[in-house]
């Protein structure tokens, strides 16, 4: 399946380990932009359509919990789902976040299992486990 795909960090180096990951993960045909802080962001989702945010939170301009704050009360915005990826695995941080919209949280570091299992649950795509066909039987090969 392909996406949009926003990366939100002020690192190039950690957007393009990001974008790699994500590629990774099954979504290497979806289209990627990039934003250095969620000030640029906003300004990129006013001109591109944008079906899943990845973004830090620690960034200068806008950090990461002010643009989810600002995305979720906008109309246009506030449907479109928020993973954010960050060093900061505090149980505080993290239920701040989810209670501000976020759709999942990622400490880093992670794995391309780990996103991908978090993208396909927050887009709502179909997750089929190996060898199990449609009735839950195993497969006989």
């Amino acid at each position: 399946m392909s996406y949009s795909i926003l990366i939100v960090d002020d690192s190039l180096p950690m957007r393009s380990v990001i974008k790699r990951t994500v590629k990774a993960s099954g979504y290497g045909g979806s289209r990627f932009f990039e934003a250095a802080n969620g000030k640029q962001a906003i300004e990129l989702m006013a001109k591109e359509w944008i079906d899943i945010i990845i973004t830090d939170y620690n960034m200068p301009v806008m950090n990461g919990l002010e643009f989810i704050k600002i995305i979720k009360k906008n109309d246009l915005f506030k449907d479109i789902p928020v993973i954010v990826i960050s060093t900061d695995g505090n149980k505080t941080r993290i239920k701040e976040f989810m209670d501000n919209g976020a759709a999942g949280y990622i400490t880093k570091p992670f794995t391309p299992e780990i996103i991908r299992d978090l993208i396909t649950r927050i887009l709502g795509e179909p997750s089929y486990d190996e060898g199990v066909d449609d009735n839950g039987e195993d497969f006989d090969f």
